[in-house]
């Protein structure tokens, strides 16, 4: 990977991002990342599909996260998070390169988002990795009950003194404002999930309508296949495929929710691309 650059970039006074490329790219993939999973989490999968693949690669954080500031004091909403950030990371890569194929993996909520943004006709291909339409009740036991204390219960009291989000402390990755994590809970604690919500102003309309590949992890309790399966309905104009991934098939032991995206697993990468 010796002719790999990577880059630093400001896409927006908010947000900053790295640049993962090789010299002279034949496409451009914008990698929208999951709640509480910094920018820099996906360098290695990024430095991979930039050789696999000859692309440019964007990782990027949300803002008032990662390399994008801080949580504490921060006004910032899921809806911040995943439509107008998310769409402004997609438009800095197509105006830098204009004449390329346009990829966007999105994971968890980075693929959630896809269904709501506006201007999706520029992109030429939407991968999701471990999104879907969940909720408390689809979690496995006895992983439903831990979900049900933190939404009900240690969540919100955890916010009580702070001006932020402590998710590390529950295994949920970096601290997260507080009306980020909010809508976050509000989802997984509603059936309707994210199409429910007014502050998402509904499924963009009329929506994507080109490839979509739709990954589960057999083994993700924190969004299982149905989930995933079931977030096809979002897009009724995309040319929908699901693929379901288990770790046995590339000689690994787990794959999860997030790892899937971790070194030790890069010998399930192909399949999430393919």
């Amino acid at each position: 990977m010796n002719d790999v650059t990577a880059a630093p970039v400001a896409l927006t006074p908010a947000l900053r991002g790295t640049l993962i490329s090789v010299p002279q790219p034949q496409m451009a993939v914008v990698i929208n990342a999951a709640t509480g999973v910094p920018a820099k989490f996906y360098y290695p999968f990024a430095q991979w599909l930039a050789v696999e693949r000859d692309a440019a690669v964007l990782c990027w954080d949300y803002r008032d996260f990662g390399a994008s500031g801080q949580p504490g004091g921060s006004r910032a909403t899921m809806t911040d998070w995943a439509i107008h950030d998310a769409a402004a990371a997609r438009d800095w890569l197509r105006a830098h390169f204009p004449e390329l194929p346009l990829w966007m993996i999105g994971h968890s909520l980075g693929g959630m988002s896809a269904g709501f943004q506006p201007g999706m006709d520029c992109v030429d291909r939407v991968i999701t990795v471990a999104a879907g339409h969940g909720h408390l009740s689809a979690h496995p036991w006895p992983f439903r009950a831990y979900a049900a204390l933190l939404w009900y219960v240690a969540g919100p009291l955890s916010c009580l003194r702070r001006d932020h989000f402590p998710a590390a402390r529950f295994g949920l990755g970096q601290s997260l404002p507080k009306g980020v994590f909010r809508q976050w809970r509000r989802w997984l604690l509603s059936r309707g999930s994210l199409p429910a919500d007014p502050a998402l102003g509904g499924l963009a309309q009329p929506g994507y309508s080109g490839p979509l590949t739709l990954v589960a992890m057999a083994d993700d309790i924190m969004m299982p296949a149905p989930c995933v399966e079931k977030m096809a309905a979002w897009f009724p104009r995309a040319q929908v495929e699901h693929r379901l991934l288990r770790p046995a098939d590339a000689g690994l032991e787990s794959l999860g929710h997030v790892r899937v995206f971790s070194p030790r697993n890069a010998a399930i990468w192909p399949a999430l691309i393919a």
